[in-house]
């Protein structure tokens, strides 16, 4: 396996993301981009701004939250959507060339980013984006444009190694978001596809101000022993700062809590997307990164219908 995703086969996805071919597999995927238009895009709208409800307005546009604090009803005001502006954030800190299934959690993201930025630019968005796997010296940020520039820069980019990281310096989560998000107006989307099997310092707040203007789709990319420690006896490991631990990883007591510990910060996760009304879309490096955007894509439109 190798730890850099290959360019071509980043340019392949586009064929996934939306091109009907011949090829039954084909027919299949060219689903994702009406799937991925179905969710962030609805009804082509744009939120405007909130105004008292009048009789005949669809309840489905109440703004609940000003209405408790009121006394009165609200409701939200869209306006047709043209165009908007999607950062694909993708994490390429040394904590990403980890996998133990078919590939690398790296490889998995320049996969979900290039199937999403795909998607994008097939309904005319503006595709920009951000690889970020340091303190935020080092990032590098690409423009969104209504052409394929951007896009292909950040693909590309994806397939090197550019990103410099010091493991010794907090990665500002919620500071790498605002910087992604600064230049692109309002009604903007972002996808942060990372390592979220980690503490983030700073995201909680980063996601209330992010949510204020954009919408948020944050795109876990997991491993099987994040979760489930393998049994291999004892084995040494090394932390960041160069320190060596000896871990028996036969004891069960020991992966018992080793997966309730990644439970829970799944869990804290999961709550604080909910919170923050964002989309939470995991993808595995054990499987097939279209199949499993596409099923949660799926996910998230039947939570829609449900509002």
């Amino acid at each position: 396996m190798s730890l850099q995703p290959r360019l071509d086969d980043l340019l392949e996805l586009r064929h996934q993301a939306h091109t009907l071919g011949l090829a039954s597999h084909h027919r299949v995927n060219s689903s994702f981009s009406g799937l991925y238009a179905s969710v962030f895009r609805g009804q082509g709208l744009n939120f405007e701004e909130v105004r008292e409800y009048r009789e005949g307005d669809d309840i489905r546009n109440m703004d609940w939250k000003v209405t408790a604090r009121t006394g009165k009803a609200h409701l939200k005001v869209f306006r047709e959507e043209r165009e908007r502006s999607v950062i694909l954030c993708v994490d390429k800190g040394p904590h990403m060339n980890f996998g133990t299934r078919k590939t690398f959690k790296s490889v998995q993201a320049a996969h979900a980013a290039a199937l999403l930025g795909w998607a994008a630019n097939s309904l005319h968005d503006r595709v920009g984006g951000l690889l970020f796997g340091g303190d935020g010296r080092d990032n590098i940020y690409f423009r969104p444009t209504k052409d394929r520039r951007a896009l292909w820069q950040l693909l590309k980019a994806m397939t090197t190694d550019e990103v410099q990281h010091d493991a010794s310096k907090p990665e500002l989560l919620g500071d790498i978001m605002r910087q992604a998000a600064r230049g692109i107006g309002t009604g903007g989307l972002v996808f942060v596809i990372a390592d979220f099997n980690r503490e983030h310092q700073g995201l909680m707040q980063g996601l209330a101000q992010l949510r204020q203007r954009h919408a948020v789709v944050l795109v876990p990319v997991d491993d099987p022993a994040d979760h489930d420690l393998p049994d291999m006896g004892d084995v040494m490991f090394r932390a960041p700062d160069g320190e060596l631990l000896t871990v028996n990883t036969a004891d069960a007591d020991g992966r018992d809590a080793y997966r309730q510990a990644w439970q829970q910060r799944r869990n804290n996760l999961v709550q604080l997307a909910n919170g923050s009304g964002c989309a939470l879309i995991p993808v595995d490096t054990g499987a097939d990164v279209h199949a499993t955007l596409m099923r949660g894509l799926e996910r998230r439109l039947r939570m829609r219908s449900f509002l």
